[in-house]
This record gives structure tokens, C-alpha cells and sequence, in this order.
């Protein structure tokens, strides 16, 4: 069967499936307060069909028992609830965080130690060129420079550790969801320079999801303050033009805070991350910019219109690009040496007149020009139409329509940015709730791993482990070099290396070759090991598939025999220990085309049998690809 043809038939039946529950339960949307300027409570989908969508798109993925937990309190209640993490305890998942090390460190003081180690490591390299043989001295110290480059590989790993872990286990999903939408729209490489990973754990843990469900200006500033994109999009060396006026000697004094918390390990991964090519950093770093060509740099002025808020099609022109870049001089990062935090500096500052998108800021001012340019941007209606695009995006459908991101849009408006209310008003619309938007999404690698786990009840991994498999299936964390972030439609993720890499994780994770993950622990599948083929794949359907899957899908599950598996048998991908349960059947997306996945990640996949392998084909399958 073509591999159309198999997500093809998934989809349909996706769209056609019979609620899961004995009975249609009455909605209980008018028992929690109504969305912001809602416009309809009118759902298509039944009500357990209802619980079973909101969990697949406002988690990632339900737990065993998640269904019944939502059915008890409402699905409306349980919404509201998701809405307002705040309220959510956590503790579980807070105490599992503070095992990572680096997370917990402060900012200042890591990059202190970098700055220490950058420095020694130059003396070293001097002293080298110095003399003819390396004493024994040196020879020590090339160590400890080595061991030093590893303590900045942890932070690195510990950091796609801790992002995999919460998405796996934390009880506020919808924060989650948020926290990992928002950090792909900032989109920022991890790889950028040597720098970066020490960054990029504040702007996880203090820039991002703390304002994942705030008001957007205070994200945008958040984001335009924070190192990590000050650094990565290189605003950190724009300066005024030599013909531009500055404000050195203006009296006005430099503005900046300090390093914050950095936030939580795993272990190394080679090039700075786990199946991600390695790259020679950028020599971006503030305090060489007397080597660098001094002027401006519209990098961020470009991504802040283009990406970050009015979108491609915003109506800003490149004149906008030059005068919001020269809006944002001055706004960099201190020194390593002393902890890296931002800080404006005046005298790099272009204080001539500028005009963006119509609007003058007068000559002679310092921060208050970028703040003023974020200002007209969070307001501006082209702005409150490209995030409701996304977020509809993301959560409806991937052509969502014109009337609910209209719809969306106005509430953005009505409420100042309110990414809440914003959402709210999409997660509660008749478009999400439609017959068109169920099961209609293809999942992301990162969503693939981490619903699996979730499906299979699995712990929390604090290894690298789990993070290299969402990199080798094609999505490493903070792994996308481009400042556009990963795909969010699903035909950028599905191919045939893709699908079938997806197939092959399905059999490994099955196979216990998941940290965390042991299918004989699950209550559903424990009492079935001996009962007949036809009813473990019944209880694996109920248990996985949430009772939903095509005449094909039974098919393969029933038979053992997958088309995709048997056309690559040769390959070596198939050819491994068989793994048992003990009653044995007789049966045996990213942009690019998806890469094998390497041995290292999942070891050789294995060839299993029985239960086993009817939870691989299952978590292979169109319907627990889609969500």
C-alpha cells in the first residue's frame, strides 16, 4: 500500500470514527465563564470525541486515565484550569527539575566561568605557539580546557533534557504546548556561537514560559531584552553609523539588569547538540566588536517585523527594517566576565529622527525608541492577525479560516494582546471543535516522542537519551539554524524516510529502547500477555488508538505484517534480536528527507512478536501520527 495512501485512509477514518464512550455526554460549556466575545457554543464533535481532542492538542497527548479524569470535572473546568497554570500544582515535576545542575545555577556566574575558561584556553594556545613541546603542565591544562568545553556541552543537553521532561510529565500541558510554540515562532539556534546554550536556558525558563500565557508586548520585550537573541540575531554589535548622531556625552546613563537564574542536565552531544551538524560560531561576541565593521545590523529589525510580529505580508517596507534597526542600537549584552545580562549603551545609540510604519520617534531619545517601535508593533492589527494566524494554526488546523482568525484577531485587540484570552477564544470555537479539525494534524518528531511516552505512561527521562531521539527523527532541540523555526504543517514533516522512521521508533519504544518506557507496566496491557491475537489488538486500540483505527490499521496490527517494514527489510533497519512476550504470533519531517535513525539513539531496531509488537505497529500507525 503506498505510503498516501496509508495517511490517506488514516485521516478518513479519523474524520468518520464513533465516539469512544458507551454515550454522547451533555457539553458542559455553560458551567465555566464564557470566552472573550465567543461566538458560538455550537460543537460537531461528541463529547468524548470533544475531551479526546482538547487533550490531544492542548497536551501532548493523554496519559492512561486522562480521558475519565477531564470527563469528571468537565472538559470546559479542565480547560480553564490548563489556561491558568498558575493554579496547577507542579510539585512533582519541580522536585524532578532540580536535578539539573546548570539549570539551577546563576547566570552571572556561568558565564563568569566562561569567560575564565575562554581566557585560559587562549593562554594556553599562547603559550604553545611559544614553545617547541608541550610540557606536562600544558598538558594539564588542555585537559581541564577540554572538560571545560563538556560543562558547556551539559547545559546544552541538560537544557533539551529538562524541555523534553516537562513536555513528558508536567500537569500544566497547556504551558507546555505554549512554551514550545512560542519558543519555535522566537526561533533561536543553540549552536549560534559558544555562548548561546548559557543564554538560552534563561530565555527558556525566564523569558519564555513565564510569559507563555501573559500579554504579547510583554513577551516581545522580554524576548528583545533577552542575550540569547540579542546574541543569536547579532542586534548585540549594531551600532549607530559613523554619520549618525549618538548619545555619547549626553549624560544619560547606561540601562541594563543583571544575569538572571539560568534554569536546569543531560550529557554531551557532539557540535553543541545531538544530530545537529556542527558549525563555526560567529565572532558576534560584544566585547570583540572593535574587530567587527562597526554600523548597524538590521538582522533583528528584519526577524521583529517579518516573523516575530506583523508577518511577511505585514504592510512594513525596508526603510521600516533600517529605522526599527536603528531604533534598537545600544540594546546589547555585558561582557561574560561580568555575567552577561543586557544592558543599553548610549554611546553606540543612533539618536537621530526616525519614521516606522508611519510613526515619527523624535530625535535625541534613548531606550524609549525601541520600547515605542514595540509598542506600535503589539498594537497594530497586522500584528493581532499573524499571531492568531499561528496560534490557529497550531491548534485548528493547518488552513485555518479566515472567520475564526478574524474572530481571534479582534479578541487580540479588545484585549490589549492578551495571549490567553487569544487563545481561549480558539480552543473554545465552534473551528476547533469540527468534524474537519479532529485527527487532522500530522505530529511533529518532538510530539511523536513525547505523546508515545505519554501514551505508554512512561517517566521522565533526565538523560540526553529522549532528546536524541526527537533529533534523529529530524527536529533536535533548538536545532534549526534559520530564525523561522520548525515546520508547523504536516507535509513538511511526512515523507517515506520520515514515516518510516516513525515506524521503526513505534517498534523500539515498544521494545523498552525508550528511557522510561516499559509496556508491561501499563494496568490495560498486564492482563492480556496470554489472551488471543484479535484481543490484545482490541485492548491496544482501546488503550492507544483510543479506540479508533482504519480496517487497514486493524489489518497490520492483526497480521503482524507491515508494508513499509517488509519493503525495507533488506535494509538492516528490520534485522535484530526478536523481542517476546512470551506469546508469539506466528506473523513476523522535516524539510529535508529524514535521515535513518542512527543506532546510537535506539541501538538496532528490534524484530518483535506478539503484544510487543502489536504496541509498535500501533504507535507506528496514521492514526497515533495525526493528532
Amino acid at each position: 500500500m503506498p505510503v498516501t495512501k496509508l495517511i490517506r485512509i488514516g485521516a478518513a477514518v479519523f474524520l468518520a470514527a464513533a465516539p469512544i464512550g458507551a454515550s454522547a455526554q451533555k457539553s458542559d460549556a455553560r458551567k465555566a465563564a464564557k470566552p472573550v466575545s465567543a461566538r458560538s457554543d455550537v460543537r460537531e464533535l461528541p463529547a468524548d470525541q470533544q475531551i479526546i481532542h482538547a487533550l490531544d492538542r492542548l497536551t501532548f497527548g493523554a496519559k492512561p486515565g486522562d480521558i475519565l479524569k477531564v470527563r469528571a470535572i468537565g472538559l470546559d473546568t479542565w480547560i480553564d484550569q490548563q489556561l491558568h497554570p498558575e493554579r496547577i500544582n507542579d510539585d512533582a515535576m519541580t522536585a524532578f527539575l532540580s536535578r539539573y545542575s546548570a539549570l539551577n545555577s546563576d547566570q552571572n556566574d556561568l558565564l563568569k566561568q566562561y569567560a575564565a575558561d575562554q581566557r585560559a584556553r587562549r593562554e594556553v594556545k599562547r603559550e604553545r605557539a611559544d614553545a617547541k613541546g608541550m610540557t606536562a603542565e600544558d598538558s594539564a591544562q588542555m585537559r581541564r580546557m577540554r572538560q571545560q568545553n563538556n560543562s558547556r556541552r551539559q547545559v546544552v543537553t541538560q537544557l533539551q533534557s529538562s524541555r523534553t521532561a516537562r513536555a513528558v510529565a508536567s500537569e500544566r500541558q497547556l504551558q507546555e504546548v505554549m512554551t514550545d510554540f512560542w519558543e519555535n515562532h522566537f526561533n533561536i539556534y543553540a549552536a549560534k556561537g559558544a555562548a548561546e546554550p548559557y543564554y538560552l536556558v534563561d530565555f527558556d525558563q525566564n523569558v519564555i514560559r513565564p510569559n507563555a500565557l501573559g500579554k504579547f508586548r510583554d513577551l516581545l520585550e522580554a524576548v528583545a531584552k533577552s542575550p540569547a537573541m540579542l546574541f543569536y540575531l547579532d542586534n548585540a554589535r549594531s551600532m549607530a553609523d559613523s554619520t549618525r548622531p549618538t548619545l555619547a556625552g549626553s549624560g544619560k546613563r547606561e540601562a541594563g539588569s543583571g544575569g538572571s537564574r539560568i534554569g536546569r542536565g543531560a550529557r554531551r552531544g557532539r557540535g553543541g547538540l545531538p544530530g545537529m551538524p556542527r558549525v563555526i560560531p560567529q565572532p558576534n561576541r560584544p566585547q570583540q566588536q572593535k574587530k567587527l565593521r562597526a554600523g548597524l545590523n538590521e538582522n533583528y529589525g528584519r526577524e521583529l517585523l517579518e516573523l516575530h510580529t506583523l508577518g511577511v505580508d505585514g504592510g512594513y517596507t525596508q526603510q521600516d527594517v533600517i529605522n526599527v534597526a536603528r531604533a534598537f542600537t545600544g540594546w546589547t549584552i555585558k561582557a561574560p566576565a561580568q555575567g552577561g545580562g543586557f544592558i543599553f549603551r548610549p554611546q553606540v545609540h543612533d539618536a537621530g529622527e526616525k519614521l516606522v510604519l508611519g510613526h515619527k520617534l523624535a530625535a535625541g531619545r534613548g531606550m524609549e525608541d525601541a520600547e515605542e517601535v514595540l509598542d506600535i508593533l503589539a498594537k497594530s492589527p497586522a500584528t493581532a492577525r499573524f499571531i492568531s494566524w499561528k496560534l490557529a494554526r497550531r491548534f485548528v488546523s493547518d488552513t485555518p479560516s479566515k472567520a475564526l482568525v478574524d474572530h481571534a484577531a479582534q479578541v487580540y485587540l479588545k484585549t490589549d494582546g492578551d495571549i490567553r484570552e487569544v487563545l481561549r477564544s480558539i480552543i473554545t470555537s465552534p473551528e476547533f471543535f469540527s468534524q474537519q479539525a479532529f485527527r487532522s494534524k500530522v505530529k511533529s518528531p518532538f510530539e511523536v516522542v513525547v505523546s508515545a511516552m505519554r501514551a505508554l505512561n512512561a517517566v521522565p527521562d533526565s538523560t540526553p537519551r529522549t532528546a536524541q531521539v526527537i533529533a534523529y527523527l529530524g527536529q533536535p532541540i533548538f536545532g534549526h539554524q534559520a530564525p523561522n523555526g520548525w515546520p508547523e504543517t504536516g507535509e513538511s514533516w511526512m515523507n517515506t524516510g520520515a514515516i518510516l522512521n516513525r515506524i521503526n521508533f513505534g517498534m523500539a519504544a515498544a521494545a523498552g529502547r525508550v528511557p522510561g518506557v516499559n509496556i508491561r507496566a501499563l494496568p490495560a496491557l498486564d492482563t492480556i500477555r496470554s489472551a488471543p491475537r484479535e484481543k490484545q489488538v482490541d485492548v491496544v486500540v482501546a488503550t492507544i488508538l483510543n479506540g479508533m483505527a482504519s480496517p487497514d490499521t486493524r489489518a497490520v496490527l492483526v497480521s503482524g505484517e507491515h508494508p513499509m517494514l517488509k519493503r525495507d527489510a533488506g535494509s538492516g533497519m528490520g534485522d535484530a534480536e526478536t523481542v517476546d512476550d512470551g506469546n508469539s504470533s506466528s506473523s513476523p519531517m522535516s524539510p529535508r528527507p529524514a535521515p535513518r535513525i542512527p543506532r546510537p539513539a535506539l541501538g538496532k531496531i528490534p524484530q518483535l512478536t506478539g503484544l510487543p509488537q502489536i504496541v509498535g505497529l500501533a504507535l507506528g500507525s496514521p492514526e497515533f501520527q495525526r493528532h
